[in-house]
């Protein structure tokens, strides 16, 4: 059966819409760096509201929840492709697996950052 292409504009985004919704289901059901992700992302937004953080800190703070689980997703699409196309172990796809995470470290590296330049004050102003 072959698959069939939805032309209209507004039924197309509903399917790509419910795609996607679905594909962060399974990667929040599947992928144990996605669950400790959104595990660590649940903590902080519970933080900001214990810290009350101000607008400026919840928009830095979204963005950075964001684009790590963006950056990670997408470590994540690249592995299993990698994985499909070369499952046994292959030096080139190694290099390619690990420039993939090496993205992953920096959108950490910087959600970190955010995240020490917005609670360490509130912190230390606390004891």
């Amino acid at each position: 059966m072959e698959f069939q292409r939805d032309r209209t504009f507004f039924t197309g985004r509903l399917k790509s819409i419910r795609f996607a919704v679905l594909g962060a289901f399974k990667l929040a059901t599947t992928e144990h760096s996605v669950m400790v992700q959104l595990s660590i992302g649940v903590l902080i937004t519970v933080a900001g509201f214990y810290f009350d953080i101000s607008l400026t800190e919840w928009m830095l703070q979204t963005l950075a929840i964001g684009l790590v689980l963006a950056v990670e997703s997408l470590n994540t699409a690249a592995e299993k492709i990698a994985d499909f196309i070369h499952p046994e172990y292959h030096s080139k796809i190694g290099f390619i697996k690990d420039i993939a995470a090496g993205a992953v470290f920096f959108a950490a590296a910087t959600a970190i950052t955010i995240g020490c330049l917005i609670y360490l004050p509130k912190i230390v102003s606390f004891f």
